[in-house]
């Protein structure tokens, strides 16, 4: 059973699911891991088949905790978990968002890939933190979003739900179960399709990016096949998202992003991604974590908060204007 968010709801952790069969909810034990090779089943094309709905409910943590290794047997897993669940509650105003509470409740806890309890997705470097250069560390901790407000133009494409979960690459933070992904494959071309936002992503499987003119909002990608891995480039991603909403990752309009698919199992799909560029990282880097096969239906999304909401935001920025103007100090919680 999936429980749908808010717009603020997104600050609840980071998630994902164990493989769900029909009729049955979050909360299973991790899978055993086999020995066997796995060959994924091929389309009527002859591709590897990830066709279907993925979902995930996992609390997903980027980068690595302190004195935490990579994975965790399950007791120390499941407390690592709670409190995790519990920091994130606690952080945030129970009246502004009281969905985030009980949504920490009710996640599988740290992510499992390959059987195992993960508690980051970032898995190299060993050291499980991403290879910032100085400053690109410290836009990371100041945060998501603007700071502008003179005009419509210059606020977040998020907050006008231009773009939202969809954008790649998909980090996993701060999704919950709210952000299942459907795969469609026709013979030349590959759908992400993600609920959170309700973007779908029409990739061509070429080797040559459109003109420039023809960028989306969601940046250029195509694809291609390494074996039974599909690999996705994707250029020209929109400034305005440079520093990523609920997980501060940057990701430059003068970035390569590479996400790659791979399926584990009947249920199981890998999903690892990258970010390359030499002004924002100093060596490159991995994350990963696996989605699981779901028989829940996609639903539509609306998101129209940060569209309603833009004349009060302009507003409340003409009166810290007048109140500079008048020496007087800034009201709480402004910028």
């Amino acid at each position: 059973m999936r429980t749908d968010l808010g717009a603020a709801g997104l600050f609840a952790g980071c998630l994902c699911v164990t493989p769900l069969a029909a009729g049955q909810t979050p909360g299973l034990a991790p899978q055993p891991v086999t020995s066997e090779a796995y060959t994924a089943p091929r389309t009527s094309s002859g591709q590897p088949d990830l066709e279907g709905i993925w979902t995930q409910n996992f609390l997903i943590l980027m980068e690595a905790s302190p004195n935490a290794p990579l994975t965790l047997p399950e007791p120390a897993a499941k407390a690592m978990a709670a409190a995790v669940a519990k920091g994130v509650s606690s952080g945030f105003d129970k009246q502004l968002d009281p969905e985030v509470p009980a949504l920490m409740q009710v996640t599988d806890g740290l992510p499992i890939v390959r059987g195992e309890r993960r508690t980051r997705s970032v898995v190299e470097p060993a050291d499980g933190r991403l290879p910032y250069t100085d400053a690109a560390r410290k836009e990371s901790s100041r945060g998501y979003g603007s700071n502008q407000a003179d005009n419509p133009e210059e606020r977040p494409n998020w907050e006008r739900c231009v773009t939202s979960l969809g954008l790649p690459p998909i980090s996993g933070m701060y999704t919950t179960s709210a952000n299942p992904r459907q795969i469609i494959q026709t013979r030349d071309a590959i759908v992400l399709h993600t609920e959170y936002g309700d973007e779908a992503r029409i990739i061509p499987l070429t080797s040559t990016h459109k003109p420039a003119e023809l960028t989306s909002s969601l940046g250029d990608s195509i694809a291609h096949w390494e074996g039974d891995t599909l690999v996705i480039e994707t250029v020209r991603l929109p400034a305005k998202d440079r520093v990523r909403a609920f997980s501060n990752l940057i990701v430059p309009t003068t970035g390569k992003v590479i996400e790659r698919y791979t399926r584990l199992s009947e249920n199981e799909l890998l999903y690892q991604y990258t970010v390359i560029d030499p002004s924002t990282y100093t060596a490159p880097w991995l994350a990963e974590y696996s989605l699981y096969r779901t028989d829940q239906r996609m639903f539509e999304h609306a998101c129209h908060e940060g569209n309603y909401s833009l004349p009060n935001i302009l507003k409340a920025q003409r009166i810290e204007d007048a109140r500079k103007a008048a020496g007087k100090p800034k009201s709480p919680g402004a910028n």
